[in-house]
């Protein structure tokens, strides 16, 4: 019964999303059965980035206003599909930014320095090493790669939110709505999602299997690094060693792989 359940639920997403969205879906699917414990997709081509952990380190002293970061997140949201709706009860956010107050509650105190405490910090999906979401997720609908990147199977979330309430830094939104009809300007090489489903940020997984840095990196002028943090020459590494930084909850656990230089 198990094994007839999944085959229907995988032909029925592979005709939702249409043969034009296979190969980004191939970056989402699993060699095994078990989503939760699912293994890196074998890339494709000779130029795919491969890495034991993915991480970022963010350099908050490039950034002095929300004009800086608007860049990045413009091009997070468009070449994946993140609806923009006016009613901010509905809002789809992948990338957006909050205060010191709110992106570090357990850091922030009363003599904190003015910069910090009205610099816009810009926040995402933390891909956590232990990883909440993944855990209460009954469909297994959100899994964890071998590399670390926290991903989302689109179909096979059935909208119960169990990992919205799970994750301690609100990294995952809902569409309480249709959101196709909110796309600006549709990116035919990565899939929309419909009403009823959560999403989130993904590391870029899909340019990572192409041998390109996520979007935001790219665009960030050098403000964002991303690499591979059990890499001892990694780029990420040389930035932990070289600057103060700091991460989101530390104390729960979680083991976020974005890191805030400060």
């Amino acid at each position: 019964m198990k094994g007839s359940r999944r085959t229907f639920l995988k032909l029925a997403g592979l005709s939702a999303l249409g043969l034009g969205a296979k190969p980004v879906l191939d970056v989402f699917a699993a060699s095994g059965e078990d989503s939760a414990t699912r293994q890196p997709q074998t890339m494709k081509g000779e130029n795919a980035l491969i890495a034991k952990r993915w991480a970022m380190v963010i350099d908050t002293h490039k950034f002095e206003s929300e004009d800086d970061l608007e860049p990045m997140i413009e091009v997070c949201h468009k070449i994946h599909n993140v609806p923009t709706f006016e009613n901010k009860r509905h809002e789809i956010k992948w990338l957006w930014t909050e205060e010191f107050k709110h992106t570090f509650p357990t850091q922030e105190h009363e003599f904190l320095d003015e910069r910090a405490k009205h610099l816009p910090f810009l926040t995402l999906c933390n891909h956590c090493e232990k990883p909440a979401c993944v855990r209460a997720c009954p469909t297994k609908a959100t899994f964890k790669r071998e590399d670390g990147i926290v991903l989302m199977d689109f179909h096979r979330c059935i909208g119960c939110r169990f990992c919205m309430a799970a994750c301690p830094y609100g990294s995952r939104s809902f569409n309480f709505r249709d959101p196709r009809p909110f796309i600006k300007e549709q990116n035919l090489k990565f899939p929309t999602r419909s009403k009823g489903v959560v999403e989130k940020c993904n590391f870029c997984a899909e340019r990572l299997a192409v041998g390109k840095i996520p979007a935001c990196v790219e665009k960030s002028n050098g403000a964002l690094t991303f690499g591979d943090l059990d890499d001892l020459k990694s780029n990420v590494r040389e930035k932990l060693r070289t600057s103060f930084t700091i991460r989101r909850k530390p104390a729960l656990g979680a083991g976020p792989s974005v890191f805030y230089i400060v």
